[in-house]
């Protein structure tokens, strides 16, 4: 049983009625006359659980424990005399002395009642504070030593306290008058009391507080502070009774207004029976008629009948209405169970294939081999295949191909800067302007459940505090869980284990590790020159004629034209940049056609500089005049690149330089070639000493460009090797490869890309690792016709190789 039946509700009516009855408000003169009356040094304690007793006020407690009910009773025929403590935990049942708290108040007992159920009742007042010093003993109950916790007051003529006074006042009346539950009686008990401390006391004692926050206001010692933190609270408390009020002011105008729409709603009911039908009732009718025509489970039959149920008891005026009737329509909408019948033409999906993109063999291959296993077995489960590789290689438009081939409904959905989940799932119906994910609305758009969905950019997915997108994605390109998908708007499990996903991608490294192992990767590389003009002959010019209303025999193309656009004007895997520049001559054509300008038919390389101005500069082999300079190549998403190290060495003291914006792997290759030539100079041919003498500068041009990556390790070796023998490096040769301290050359990747690359900047020999031959062998011929690769293992290989005896033109004496 509690020891205190507290009274912590804010000025609670009950705790005032007995305070009133019992003993008068106490005045400025009564509190003098407390504070006069001498402290006892001893004095027994009670535990209070729930309650903290304040100077000057009444308080009930009810006392159940045999150890407070003997100290009561002894007390009682005493001088009537104790101390009042609060417990640090109200829900220990014996406290020990430090489960009491060392602050509390000196308390005369006024009366003393016996309760029926054997329990006793006594009515105390507060008189001074007090800490406990030390327990003397602790039975039959706790007796301790104690000592007076003077209190800090104001001057009377303390304007700011008066003022601080006042507001406390005005707080705790405009408190009693926000509440309903608090009697007007209360005011009159407020505005009574002329003592300040008894004010701040009282409101203390009654304020809406937990135990701990009343014994922090009991223990501070300065009044004026007391005052500020109990103005502190209040003014919390009043804004959180005047925000409740208001929102139950709210609350009832809502329930007045809903209540008067129903009553509408009912007689407007009413008169459209009366006038021959209600189109509510009728679309409600149409869309049971057409859910009866759907291929639907019974889970999906239930849900929505129960949907519309509940559209069809609510108030069309009302907002909810809207919310719902869209919903249910989403139910309707969607393809349940409706598939298209696949095509199992092999020759004819080939040719589809082969009509719409030239190249892309390996592709092709995995979609007829689809084809082939989908004819035999009939239910196989769809793959979800990602194609990757740099831009304008065909990715996304392969999947129309796809779609056609199959005889499917195609879906296209970019993902490029997706940052919130709920894109993926939907949002909860509970949310304002709640919709569907973009899957489910896709699959309504498409009008079966298997399309060939192509989830564009899925490397450019984006995360924040929306959640992680490629995370919701993890469900939907897992075979084995996406025939459950479940979206939060649809909160029902839709089957997507027969929608063939295709994603693209420009790079693998910016996938979700998890995401990536859940596809079948197949890479799409970038085209050859010979292939960009088979590309531009078959589809771009064709498309470009349409698109811009130029008919074949009023454009012709001279010899070579195409080939020179593609090698001054572009430079890229893709073929988009390509199409741009056909899609400017044309335009350029059809602008002479409609100004009725006179032109000649066919246009000629002469005519390029006047269409698209001067050529763009590109990356092209520079020679090897210059020691230092070796050609080295790189893979970016968009596709290969070729890139220049330039080494140059000055007077020193052997000091390392790199600049060129570089990666830290990049800077670490060239300090392993730069040791790796000190440790092995006289194999290289180079004094051992000489390092010491002069400082080493390696750059890598276009500087705003960050670089980064171990491939360009054999190149550096090699930049400085040269730098330092002054010798010529061998003609239109390039190199990739990783090094390591041991000398080893390791394999890298990109090889394609950098073959082409190398191609188009008109590179004969490439030197790479030896591991990296079967990538090599892997590439198509006509990739590599006209080139010759030099494999290697050792560091040493590549600069006996790289570099030739004759000396470079003003080579520098190094020594």
């Amino acid at each position: 049983m509690n020891d205190i039946l507290p009274s912590d509700n804010l000025f609670s009516s009950e705790a005032l009625e007995s305070e009133t009855e019992l003993i008068p408000l106490i005045t400025a003169e009564d509190e003098e006359q407390m504070n006069a009356e001498s402290t006892p040094p001893e004095l027994p304690l009670l535990p209070l659980r729930n309650t903290v007793l304040f100077p000057g006020v009444v308080i009930p407690i009810t006392v159940g424990r045999d150890r407070s009910i003997r100290l009561i009773q002894d007390v009682y025929k005493g001088n009537r005399t104790l101390g009042v403590v609060s417990q640090k935990d109200a829900q220990i049942e014996e406290p020990r002395a430090e489960d009491l708290n060392r602050v509390g108040t000196i308390a005369q007992i006024i009366r003393m009642l016996r309760m029926p159920d054997g329990s006793t009742t006594a009515i105390i007042q507060g008189k001074k504070r007090f800490e406990v010093l030390e327990m003397v003993k602790v039975e039959p109950y706790f007796t301790a030593r104690i000592k007076e916790f003077a209190e800090i007051r104001p001057a009377k003529d303390d304007k700011e306290f008066v003022a601080l006074v006042s507001s406390l006042k005005d707080l705790a009346l405009e408190t009693i008058k926000q509440s309903p539950h608090i009697p007007t009686e209360a005011q009159f008990a407020i505005k009574n009391i002329d003592s300040p401390s008894f004010l701040v006391n009282f409101i203390s004692s009654n304020m809406n507080a937990e135990v701990a926050e009343k014994q922090r206001m009991l223990e501070v010692a300065d009044l004026r502070e007391r005052a500020k933190m109990l103005l502190a609270h209040m003014t919390k408390e009043l804004q959180l009774l005047e925000m409740k009020n208001e929102i139950q002011s709210k609350v009832r105008t809502e329930v007045d207004r809903q209540q008067r729409e129903y009553f509408l709603h009912q007689q407007i009911k009413t008169i459209q029976d009366e006038l021959g039908g209600n189109p509510i009732e009728q679309e409600i009718e149409e869309m049971r008629i057409k859910a009866a025509k759907k291929k639907w489970t019974a889970k999906v039959a239930e849900t929505f009948e129960k949907e519309l149920s509940k559209l069809q008891r609510m108030n069309p005026a009302g907002a909810e209405f809207s919310v719902q009737s869209n919903y249910v329509q989403l139910l309707l909408e969607l393809p349940w169970g409706e598939y298209s019948s696949d095509k199992f033409d092999l020759r004819n999906a080939q040719k589809i294939l082969d009509r719409d993109h030239f190249g892309l063999e390996k592709v092709k291959e995995r979609i007829i081999e689809h084809l082939a296993v989908l004819k035999l077995k009939g239910d196989m489960k769809a793959p979800i295949i990602c194609l990757y590789g740099p831009p304008g290689v065909g990715k996304t438009s392969l999947g129309k191909s796809m779609a056609e081939a199959l005889g499917r409904k195609y879906v296209r959905m970019s993902l490029g800067g997706l940052h919130d989940e709920s894109e993926i799932r939907g949002h909860r119906k509970t949310y304002i302007g709640a919709m569907p994910g973009r899957l489910i609305q896709n699959l309504k758009k498409s009008g079966t459940s298997n399309p060939v969905f192509v989830l564009d950019e899925i490397d450019k997915v984006g995360k924040d505090f929306h959640g992680d997108p490629a995370s919701a994605l993890l469900e939907v390109l897992d075979p084995e869980q996406n025939s459950a998908f479940y979206d939060n708007y649809v909160e029902i499990e839709y089957d997507l284990s027969r929608v063939m996903f295709i994603a693209t991608a420009n790079s693998l490294s910016s996938i979700h590790p998890a995401l990536r192992d859940r596809m079948e990767i197949i890479e799409v590389n970038g085209y050859t020159q010979e292939e960009k003009l088979e590309i531009a002959h078959r589809h771009l010019l064709p498309k470009q004629f349409t698109e811009n209303g130029i008919k074949p025999k009023q454009l012709k193309l001279a010899a070579g034209l195409l080939e020179a656009i593609i090698e001054q004007y572009t430079d890229e895997s893709g073929v988009r940049t390509l199409e741009k520049r056909i899609a400017k001559l044309v335009r350029y054509r059809a602008k002479q056609i409609a100004l009725k300008e006179k032109y000649s038919i066919t246009l000629g390389l002469d005519d390029l500089v006047r269409i698209y101005g001067p050529s763009h500069a590109r990356d092209k082999y520079q020679g090897n005049d210059v020691a230092g300079v070796v050609t080295g190549l790189a893979w970016t998403p968009t596709g290969g690149d070729i890139l220049f190290i330039e080494t140059s060495i000055t007077k020193g003291e052997g000091k390392l330089t790199l600049t060129g914006n570089l990666g830290d792997v990049m800077k670490e290759s060239a300090i392993i070639a730069l040791e790796y030539l000190k440790a092995h100079s006289d194999i290289v041919g180079i004094e051992g000493d000489v390092f010491k003498r002069w400082n080493v500068h390696v750059h890598v041009p276009e500087g705003a460009t960050p670089k980064d990556g171990p491939s360009a390790g054999i190149t550096m070796l090699t930049s400085i090797a040269s730098a330092f023998t002054q010798q010529k490096v061998r003609k239109f040769t390039a190199m990739t490869g990783e090094i390591t301290l041991r000398g080893r050359v390791l394999p890298v990747g990109g090889i394609k890309e950098k073959i082409l690359a190398a191609k188009r900047a008109g590179i004969k020999e490439i030197v790479l690792s030896v591991d990296n031959r079967k990538d090599i062998e892997d590439i198509d011929a006509r990739y590599t016709k006209g080139m010759r690769f030099t494999y290697v293992t050792e560091m040493i290989e590549v600069v006996k190789h790289a570099l030739l005896k004759e000396k470079v033109e003003n080579a520098l004496k190094v020594a």
